[in-house]
């Protein structure tokens, strides 16, 4: 359905249409990826960490390189990584080289939890399987090429 139909609204010029249709699949897709995570109690910003800590593993992460990594720049990573630690979902060690840093890696249990989301994910991308390859990279091009 185009984007005017769906949100019953015009706009003042195609840039404007594009970054409220742009804006709006953002949403269409998170809500669908938080019906996936929904009954592991994780949140988008814990999925996140877990996703880039397992693409660590097995070496360790700190905090500071989840903050850089992270797709929500505005999280408070310390916090989010203390309640994933009382789900067991992360381990968390002194740091060899500087003892004020922490090293983070993912659990067991946090490999298992991605295991489970990337089975029903493959739900999620069958939501985009009527793009075509070439157009799939081509929106991916003129995504990464708004932000330079």
């Amino acid at each position: 359905m185009k984007i005017q139909d769906e949100i019953k609204s015009n706009f003042n010029n195609a840039y404007q249409k594009a970054r409220v249709n742009i804006h709006f699949t953002h949403n269409y897709l998170s809500e669908q990826l938080v019906e996936i995570i929904k009954p592991l109690k994780l949140s988008p910003t814990q999925f996140n960490v877990l996703r880039i800590l397992r693409g660590q593993y097995p070496e360790v992460s700190s905090i500071g390189l989840l903050k850089e990594r992270m797709l929500d720049k505005n999280s408070d990573i310390s916090r989010v990584v203390d309640r994933m630690l009382t789900k067991k979902l992360v381990v968390r060690k002194e740091c060899k080289q500087d003892r004020r840093q922490k090293d983070i890696q993912i659990s067991q249990l946090g490999l298992d939890y991605l295991a489970k989301i990337d089975v029903q994910e493959k739900e999620l991308d069958k939501k985009m399987q009527h793009l075509t390859l070439e157009e799939v990279t081509q929106l991916n091009n003129l995504l990464d090429k708004i932000r330079d």
